[in-house]
């Protein structure tokens, strides 16, 4: 056993938007490494942890993100959600006529600021059938969900999704590293474990994932490091724990990677 636990999704249909309720709230408490199992819905989502990171997986990519990310879920994605560690899930579930435009067709992941993260929390989250509202009620969440959009619409975009391969044994490799991403520092002993050449494995990220595997090991360990940082780990633990001999090694595939360096990068992990 290793205290994975799967769940399904949680009704989304009793939160579903409609006109008079387009945008729709929920939270939910899941304990480390559980999962909620693949679904999809006919509207989008913002995923995000108010404590502790979560992974959320789709069929194209993998997203790694700690309390201060967020997760932006096109309609119609199928997704599965993983904590990796206890958290505290907080979802929005937008109409598609919210945010429109072809930006937001496309999943990715996003900043959260503080003002954005209250708003949220500002939102009823009770599912239907939900008691009647007042009219004051009403107005008032009719507001939180205006500044909501607003704030939303200015959030900053992340390159933090990691591609996942459609080949059978590529997705068995980079599924490994996700689980650890520092037990092989270099494509060579990936390989010995996988039973393939690094030629072999080289052309498949090539082919399959249109980047080498050094630039998709770096994104997955910034990813990681993201999640880390946000513990209150130092620079130094997390390179070695993501098997970098030294921190200034950790920091420069950092500022290669997203183009400044961990200290302003993590600064809001």
């Amino acid at each position: 056993m290793n205290g994975r636990r799967s769940f399904p999704a949680l009704t989304p249909e009793r939160f579903a938007p409609t006109p008079e309720r387009p945008l729709r709230a929920k939270s939910r408490l899941l304990e480390h490494l559980a999962d909620i199992q693949p679904h999809r819905h006919d509207w989008a989502q913002l995923v995000f942890s108010m404590t502790g990171a979560v992974r959320v997986n789709t069929e194209a990519s993998t997203y790694i993100v700690p309390p201060s990310r967020a997760v932006w879920i096109p309609p119609g994605i199928v997704h599965a959600v993983t904590a990796i560690e206890r958290c505290e899930l907080h979802t929005l579930y937008l109409g598609p006529a919210l945010l429109a435009g072809e930006a937001w067709q496309v999943g990715r992941v996003l900043e959260v600021s503080p003002l954005l993260r209250e708003l949220a929390l500002a939102l009823p989250t009770l599912p239907d059938p939900a008691p009647p509202e007042s009219r004051d009620e009403a107005e008032r969440r009719r507001g939180i969900e205006a500044l909501l959009l607003m704030e939303l619409r200015r959030a900053r975009p992340l390159a933090l999704g990691v591609a996942l391969p459609q080949d059978a044994r590529l997705r068995r490799l980079c599924e490994a590293m996700l689980r650890e991403p520092g037990r092989h520092a270099g494509l060579q002993d990936w390989a010995a474990e996988a039973g393939a050449s690094p030629r072999t494995l080289s052309r498949l990220f090539r082919e399959q994932l249109g980047t080498s595997f050094a630039q998709w090991r770096s994104q997955l360990l910034l990813a990681h490091a993201l999640t880390l940082a946000a513990r209150g780990r130092p620079m130094s633990h997390i390179a070695t724990e993501l098997g970098y001999a030294s921190a200034s090694a950790f920091t420069a595939m950092v500022t290669r990677t997203v183009g400044m360096p961990p200290s302003r990068f993590f600064e809001r992990a």
